[in-house]
C-alpha cells in the first residue's frame, strides 16, 4: 500500500512539473491539459488524444479493445493492441497497426500487440506519440476532424507493415463483416459493419479511405485467421483484415492518412481531399493546437495553483471531447431512424456550407447541471448545433433523441432530458434552429407513445416501460410496471418528468403557448405524489398505490428500488425547480438544510462518491449525475455560505486529482463531470439548469484569482465577462461581500441577461462565513 501511496504521488509530482513553470506570457490554455488524468480506468469514449474538437475521427492509441468500460487506453496497460479511429458512444472502428519482422496480422491483436513505456510517451490535445517497443516503431498521431494522419518511423532496412484489423472486435462489440479494397499503389478504401449492441439496435457502417506518401510493394489480406495466397486486391467477409507493405530501402518514415465516414467511400475521400490535403504532419499538429487554444481560451483563468489550472482546463477540454460529428464535410449524414439507413443532407447555407453539424452522443442524462450550462455561457453555437442536430433527427424519425449512436435511437437512461437542454437554449437567445418543430418534438415526448414511455435501451415497436399512461393518470410512475426495458425505476421516473414538464412549460411560455404553460406547470408538482410525510422522502409506490414497504433511504448495490442508479437520500433532492416547495415538505428551510448538511457529513469519509455501480449506499454520490446539484442545494435554502463550503470541499477532495488514478472517479460521461468541474472552480452554476424564462447564476467561491469569459458576439452583446477575487486562498472560502458592475451585490445570484451583455463580479472572501451575505433572492 505505501508503494502504491508513493507511486502515485511521483505520478502526481511528473504531471505537474512537466511544463515549465507559469508565466503569462509563456503558457497557453492548452499546455496545462493533461490527457492522462483518471486514464487507469477508461471508458472506451473517455480518451482521444489525437482529436479535434467533437471530432469524427478520435485517434489514439488502444491498450484494451474489449468492452464499453474499461477499455481503450489504459494507463498501467503494459501494449498497444492497435490505433483506432472512432472512439464514440456505441460506437467504434479502424484500428490499424504498424509492425515489421515475422508477419502476424492475421493472428489477431494479441499476436502483434507491442510493449510500450510512458517513458517514451507524449500527448496533448491533438497529438500522440508512442514507442512500440517491440518492432522498433515511433508512432505518431494527429488529425483532422474527419482524417487521421499517422507518421510511423521504422528501424533501417525492415519490412514496414501496417495492419488494418476492420472485421475485428473493438469495443463495444463485434464488426458484423468488413471489406478492404486496394485501388493504387498508394490507396486502399474498405468499410466495416459495427454489429448491433444493447443499445445500438442495427448495424451502423463506418466507410473508410487510406492514402500512404509512398507506394506500397505488396498489398494482403486475410479471413478468419488464414492469410490468402495469390494475388489479392480485396477481401470481404466476417472477420477479415488486410494489410499493406513498403520497400524496406525506401524512407524509413511512412506517413499515412486514413479519413472516414457514415455515408459511403466516396465520401470518406471527399473529407479527405477537403480537410488535409498535403502531407505536413507538423502543420496538422500545430492547427489542432491552434484550434484547441481557441477554444480553451474562452475561459482564462489567473491565480491558483499549478495543478488547480492543469485539472481546470483538463476538465474544460473534456466538456469539449466526447461528443462526436457523425456528419461528412458537405452535410451529408446517415439517418438510422427507419428500417434501412438513408443518406440525408444537412440544409446549407448561402455560401453552400452546411449550417450545422450532426452529432453522436450520449443522453443529456444529467446535463442540465453540467454541459448545458458550460456551453450556453461559453459555447452557445455549440449548443445550437446540438439543437439544430436533434431537430434533424425528429424530423427523419418521429422523436427528439435521447442519445443518438451513428443515426440510430439508443434510448440510453430514462426521460426527455433533451427538453432541458432546448429550455435552456432557448431562454438564453440560442436559436438558430426551428424553434417550433423543437417544441413539437418535445411536446410529442411529454405524452403516452413519446420518448418518456421508453424505458432505458426499450427498442420495441409499442414501448410502455416508462410508466406515461401512470404518470398522465395518476401523477406518478409506480414501481413494478409491466413490460420489458432497463431503468423501469418509477420513483426516478417521476421526479425526472416532473422537472422536465417544469422545462417544457419555460419554453412554452416565450412561443406563446399559455395554456401548455399552465398545464405543464402543474405537472410539474407531481414530484409531491411521492413525498411519504412518514418517512420524510420521496418513496416509491407499488402499482396498487401503496408505499413500497422494507424502505431505506440508502442500501446497497447499483440503486434502491425506484431509483435510477442512486436512491433515495439523493434522489428527494431532485426537485431544482421547486425547492421551496421542497423545504416546505420538510418542515422549512431550516430543517431541509440540516438534511442536506447532515449528507455531506456522513459521505465526506468517502470522498462523496460510492465506486461505481454501488449508488445506492451513500447520500452524495458525485461519481453519478443524480447528485450533481446537492453542494449548491444551500444557495436556495437561506444558507449560500453552506454552499461556498461544500463546492469547495467537494471540488478539493472529489476532482482535484491530476494523476492517472483519480480525477473523474471513473465516470466522466463525455464531458459532463469536466463541466460540472469548471463550474466548481469559477463558482458559477444554475440550478434549475438555466432554463427559466428568467435564467440566473447561483454564486459560489472560485479557486483562481480572476476568470474571463468571452462571450460569443453572435449570441450575447458583451465582450466579457470576469469574476475576480480579493483575499482568494485556501482558507479563504466565504464570500463576505460581493458588487456586481460597480454596486453592492447582496443577492446569491444574478441574471444571465447581465451576464449576457459582459461586466464583472467582484467577491471579497475571508476564512468565516458571513451569514448575512446572499440571503436576498
Amino acid at each position: 500500500m505505501l508503494k502504491l501511496a508513493f507511486r502515485i504521488s511521483l505520478v502526481a509530482l511528473l504531471f505537474t512539473c512537466a511544463s515549465p513553470a507559469f508565466s503569462q506570457t509563456t503558457k497557453e490554455p492548452i499546455d496545462y491539459v493533461n490527457p492522462f488524468v483518471d486514464t487507469h480506468k477508461s471508458r472506451w469514449f473517455f480518451f482521444s488524444s489525437a482529436s479535434r474538437p467533437f471530432g469524427m475521427v478520435n485517434l489514439s492509441p488502444d491498450t484494451w479493445v474489449k468492452g464499453s468500460w474499461n477499455s481503450g487506453y489504459l494507463y498501467d496497460s503494459l501494449y498497444v493492441r492497435c490505433f483506432s479511429h472512432i472512439h464514440a458512444w456505441q460506437m467504434s472502428g479502424i484500428p490499424v497497426m504498424p509492425t515489421v519482422g515475422e508477419f502476424k496480422g492475421h493472428l489477431g491483436m494479441e499476436a502483434y500487440k507491442s510493449a510500450f513505456s510512458h517513458d517514451d510517451e507524449q500527448a496533448s490535445p491533438g497529438y500522440h506519440r508512442v514507442f512500440l517497443k517491440d518492432y522498433g516503431i515511433k508512432a505518431e498521431l494527429t488529425s483532422t476532424t474527419r482524417v487521421g494522419f499517422h507518421k510511423y518511423t521504422y528501424p533501417e532496412n525492415v519490412n514496414k507493415d501496417i495492419i488494418f484489423d476492420v472485421g475485428a472486435f473493438l469495443g463495444h462489440g463485434a464488426m458484423d463483416s468488413a471489406k478492404v479494397v486496394k485501388i493504387s499503389d498508394k490507396e486502399i478504401e474498405g468499410y466495416s459493419i459495427m454489429a448491433p449492441t444493447h443499445r445500438r439496435p442495427k448495424p451502423t457502417y463506418v466507410y473508410f479511405v487510406a492514402h500512404f506518401d509512398q507506394p506500397m510493394t505488396s498489398f494482403g489480406a486475410w479471413e478468419k485467421g488464414v492469410l490468402k495466397t495469390g494475388i489479392v486486391n480485396e477481401v470481404y467477409g466476417k472477420e477479415v483484415g488486410a494489410f499493406v507493405r513498403f520497400d524496406r530501402k525506401l524512407n524509413k518514415t511512412v506517413q499515412m492518412k486514413v479519413a472516414i465516414s457514415y455515408t459511403s467511400t466516396a465520401q470518406a475521400r471527399l473529407n479527405m481531399d477537403t480537410e488535409l490535403p498535403h502531407w505536413n504532419f507538423e502543420q496538422v499538429v500545430s492547427a489542432s493546437k491552434s484550434e484547441w487554444n481557441g477554444y480553451l481560451s474562452k475561459i482564462k483563468v489567473d491565480g491558483g495553483t499549478e495543478k488547480q489550472k492543469v485539472k481546470f482546463y483538463t476538465d474544460l477540454w473534456h466538456s469539449l471531447l466526447g461528443r462526436r460529428i457523425v456528419s461528412d464535410v458537405d452535410g451529408k449524414y446517415c439517418d438510422m431512424t427507419g428500417p434501412k439507413p438513408i443518406v440525408r443532407q444537412v440544409a446549407l447555407d448561402n455560401s453552400s456550407k452546411p449550417k450545422h453539424n450532426q452529432y453522436n452522443f450520449d443522453a443529456w442524462w444529467g446535463s442540465h447541471w453540467t454541459l448545458n450550462v458550460l456551453w450556453s455561457m461559453a459555447y452557445p453555437e455549440i449548443m445550437n448545433e446540438f439543437c439544430a442536430s436533434m431537430v434533424e433527427m425528429y424530423r427523419n424519425g418521429g422523436l427528439i433523441p435521447r442519445g443518438p449512436s451513428g443515426g440510430n435511437y439508443t434510448y440510453v437512461m430514462i426521460g426527455d432530458p433533451a427538453v432541458s437542454f432546448f429550455a435552456t437554449a432557448y431562454n438564453k437567445g440560442i436559436r438558430n434552429y426551428d424553434a417550433v418543430k423543437a417544441y413539437e418534438g418535445l411536446h410529442k415526448n411529454a405524452f403516452p407513445g413519446g420518448i418518456r414511455d421508453r424505458a432505458g435501451y426499450e427498442h420495441r415497436d409499442n414501448p410502455q416501460g416508462g410508466g406515461m399512461n401512470y404518470y398522465v393518470e395518476r401523477g406518478y410512475v409506480p414501481e413494478g410496471i409491466p413490460g420489458p426495458g432497463g431503468h423501469k425505476d418509477g420513483a426516478a421516473m417521476t421526479m425526472e418528468y416532473a422537472y422536465q414538464d417544469w422545462c417544457l412549460a419555460q419554453l412554452a411560455l416565450p412561443l406563446g403557448k399559455s395554456k401548455d404553460y399552465d398545464f405543464f406547470a402543474k405537472r410539474s408538482l407531481n414530484y409531491k405524489n411521492l413525498w411519504n410525510p412518514e418517512t420524510h422522502y420521496i418513496h416509491p409506490k407499488n402499482i396498487d398505490g401503496t408505499w413500497i414497504e422494507n424502505f431505506t433511504p440508502i442500501g446497497d448495490g447499483f440503486n434502491t428500488l425506484g431509483f435510477v442508479e442512486s436512491n433515495s437520500a439523493i434522489y428527494t433532492n431532485y426537485v431544482p425547480h421547486d425547492l421551496k416547495g421542497l423545504a416546505a415538505l420538510f418542515g422549512g428551510a431550516d430543517k431541509y438544510v440540516q438534511y442536506v448538511d447532515s449528507c455531506f457529513i456522513k459521505a465526506k469519509p468517502t470522498k462523496f462518491i460510492t465506486d461505481h455501480g454501488k449508488h445506492a449506499q451513500n447520500w452524495v454520490d458525485y461519481e453519478n449525475q443524480p447528485s450533481c446539484q446537492m453542494a449548491h442545494l444551500f444557495n436556495h435554502a437561506g444558507a449560500p455560505w453552506l454552499s461556498q463550503k461544500w463546492v469547495r470541499e467537494v471540488k478539493e477532495i472529489t476532482f482535484s486529482d491530476i494523476t492517472p488514478y483519480g480525477g473523474y472517479n471513473g465516470d466522466e460521461d463525455q464531458g459532463q463531470m469536466g463541466a460540472l468541474g469548471v463550474l466548481m472552480a469559477i463558482g458559477l452554476f444554475q440550478m434549475d439548469g438555466g432554463a427559466s424564462v428568467n435564467s440566473s447564476y447561483d454564486i459560489t467561491t472560485p479557486i483562481f484569482d480572476k476568470v474571463e469569459i468571452q462571450l460569443d458576439p453572435k449570441y450575447y452583446s458583451g465582450k466579457t465577462f470576469t469574476i475576480s477575487t480579493e483575499n482568494n486562498s485556501a482558507d479563504n472560502i466565504y464570500i463576505q461581500k460581493a458588487s456586481l458592475n460597480g454596486k453592492d451585490w447582496t443577492k446569491f445570484s444574478f441574471p444571465h441577461e447581465v451576464f449576457s451583455q459582459g461586466g464583472e463580479l467582484k467577491l471579497t472572501l475571508g476564512k468565516s462565513p458571513n451569514k448575512a451575505w446572499g440571503l436576498e433572492q
